[in-house]
C-alpha cells in the first residue's frame, strides 16, 4: 500500500531508505531520456544505411527525438500538467506512451516508423522529467537535496552506459543489435511504470495546491512565472542550461556518429569510447558531486567553477588538434569529468530550490524544454557542419560553454541548505502559505 513520502525537516540532512528509494524510481526518467538519446546516436549510421537517409534525414531524426524538439513538446506540457493536476497525474501514464514510441522504433521497417517512434519517445520522456525531478525535491531532506538529485543523475549516467555497453556486445549483429537495444528500453520503462504504481502524490505539492484553491484571488502560473523574481531564475536556469546542453546534446546523439565517420573508428570503438564518458560523469557525481553539493554556497560556487574551464577546454582541443581517437578520448574524459561539477546534475538542483511549488514543473519544463529546442534546431546542422568543418564544431560547442559557465557561476544564488520554503519566502515574499 503506498504511503506519502515524510515532508523533509528544514535543518535535515538524513536520507530515509524511502526516500532513496522514490528518488531511485524518479530517477529511472533520467535513464530512459538519455538512454534513448544514446540508442538513437548508436544507431544513426545503421539507420542511416539501411534507410538511405541522407544528412539532412539524420539531422532531421535526431531533431525531433529525445534530445530535441520531441522532448522539448513533451517537458512544456508535461511541467504545466504537474503543476496543475499534480506530480502522480503526469508519472503515472508517461512511461507506457514511452513505451509504445519504443516499439515503434524497435520494429520499424521504414523510415515512417522510426521517424513517429523518435517523436513519441521524445515527447514522452519529457513530459516525465521535469515531474519526476520536482517530486524528488520537494521529498527531499534540505541540506541533502543536491545529494538526492545528484542520485538521479547516475541514473542519467547508467542509461547511456547500458546502451553502450549492450551496442559493444551486439557489434557484430549491425541493426538487429540496435533493436535488441531499444527493446531493453522498452523493457526498462514497463517495469519501472510497474514499479511506480506504488508512489503517491507529494505532500509539499498538495500543500501548495490547497492553499492556491483557498486564496481570494487564484493567481496565474504563466503570469507568476515570467514576473519578478521568477523571471529572474528563469532566464538563468535556462541560460546555463541551455547553453550546456548544445555541447551535451551534441556528444550523447552525436559522438559515436562523429567517431565512426570523421574519426575512423569501428562500430565498436564508436560505442565504447563514449561509455567512458557516461562511466567518468557517474564517478564524479558519486564522489564529489554527492559530496559536496550540499555543503555550502562557496562550495558550490568552486566546483561549478572548476567544472566550466574543464569543459570549455575539452572543446578548444578540436580546435587545434586533429579529430583522432586520442583526441576524441581526451575530450570525452574532459568533458563528463567537468560537466558532472558544471552540468545537468546542478541544473536539476537549482531548479527545485528557486520556484515556488505550483510552478515548479512549469518553470523546469520550459527552460527543460528551451534547452532541447536549441539542440532540435542544431542537431539539424551538427553533421553538415562536422562535415564542412571539424575545429569550427569545436569552437561553436567551447563558446556556448563558456556562455553557460560564466553565467552560471556570476551570477549564482545562495540557496544551499536552505529549505524550499525559506528559499520561496526570500525570494518571493511567499506569495503561497509557507510551510
Amino acid at each position: 500500500m503506498a504511503t506519502n513520502p515524510p515532508l523533509a525537516a528544514d535543518s535535515g540532512s538524513a536520507i530515509t531508505r524511502q526516500q532513496w528509494k522514490w528518488s531511485a524510481l524518479a530517477g529511472m526518467a533520467s535513464y530512459l531520456d538519455a538512454g534513448s538519446i544514446v540508442a538513437l546516436g548508436v544507431g544513426l549510421a545503421l539507420f542511416q544505411s539501411e534507410f538511405a537517409l541522407s544528412n539532412g534525414a539524420v539531422g532531421t531524426l535526431a531533431a525531433i527525438g529525445p534530445n530535441a524538439l520531441g522532448c522539448a513538446l513533451g517537458a512544456f506540457l508535461g511541467g504545466w500538467l504537474g503543476d496543475k493536476l499534480g506530480r502522480k497525474f503526469i508519472y503515472q501514464y508517461d512511461l507506457m506512451v514511452y513505451a509504445v514510441g519504443i516499439l515503434f522504433i524497435t520494429f520499424a521497417v521504414n523510415a515512417e516508423m522510426l521517424f513517429i517512434g523518435t517523436f513519441i519517445v521524445g515527447v514522452a520522456v519529457g513530459a516525465d522529467v521535469p515531474t519526476s525531478l520536482a517530486l524528488v525535491g520537494e521529498f527531499a531532506p534540505d541540506k541533502a537535496r543536491g545529494k538526492l538529485l545528484g542520485f538521479t543523475q547516475i541514473a542519467w549516467c547508467l542509461g547511456p552506459v547500458i546502451v553502450l555497453l549492450m551496442g559493444a556486445a551486439l557489434a557484430p549483429y549491425g541493426l538487429l543489435g540496435i533493436r535488441i537495444i531499444f527493446f531493453h528500453l522498452f523493457l526498462v520503462a514497463f517495469v519501472t511504470w510497474a514499479m511506480r504504481r506504488g508512489l503517491t502524490e507529494s505532500p509539499r505539492w498538495k500543500e501548495a495546491k490547497k492553499a492556491y484553491d483557498i486564496a481570494p484571488s487564484k493567481r496565474n502560473n504563466l503570469a507568476l512565472l515570467f514576473s519578478g523574481s521568477n523571471l529572474k531564475a528563469l532566464i538563468w536556469t535556462t541560460t546555463i542550461y541551455l547553453f550546456w546542453n548544445l555541447a551535451a546534446g551534441t556528444a550523447g546523439a552525436f559522438n559515436s556518429y562523429l567517431i565512426k565517420m570523421n574519426a575512423g573508428g569501428s562500430q565498436a570503438e564508436a560505442t565504447i569510447m563514449p561509455c567512458v564518458a557516461f562511466i567518468t560523469a557517474m564517478l564524479f557525481t558519486v564522489f564529489v558531486f554527492m559530496k559536496f553539493s550540499d555543503r555550502s554556497f562557496a562550495a558550490r560556487k568552486t566546483m561549478w567553477g572548476i567544472g566550466a574551464v574543464v569543459q570549455i577546454i575539452a572543446y578548444a582541443l578540436f580546435m587545434v588538434l586533429p579529430f583522432s581517437i586520442p583526441v576524441v578520448f581526451i575530450n570525452i574524459l574532459m568533458f563528463s569529468a567537468g560537466g558532472a561539477l558544471a552540468g545537468e546534475a546542478f541544473y536539476k538542483v537549482f531548479s527545485q530550490e528557486l520556484f515556488p511549488t505550483m510552478i515548479r514543473g512549469t518553470a523546469q519544463g520550459f527552460s527543460f524544454g528551451a534547452a532541447r529546442v536549441a539542440v532540435g534546431i542544431w542537431s539539424f546542422f551538427v553533421p553538415m557542419v562536422a562535415e564542412m568543418s571539424l575545429p569550427l564544431l569545436g569552437g561553436i560547442l567551447a563558446g556556448s560553454l563558456f556562455i553557460s559557465g560564466a553565467v552560471g557561476f556570476f551570477f549564482m544564488p545562495d540557496t544551499s541548505g536552505k529549505s524550499l520554503e525559506q528559499i520561496e519566502n526570500e525570494r518571493t515574499k511567499a506569495p503561497f502559505p509557507a510551510r
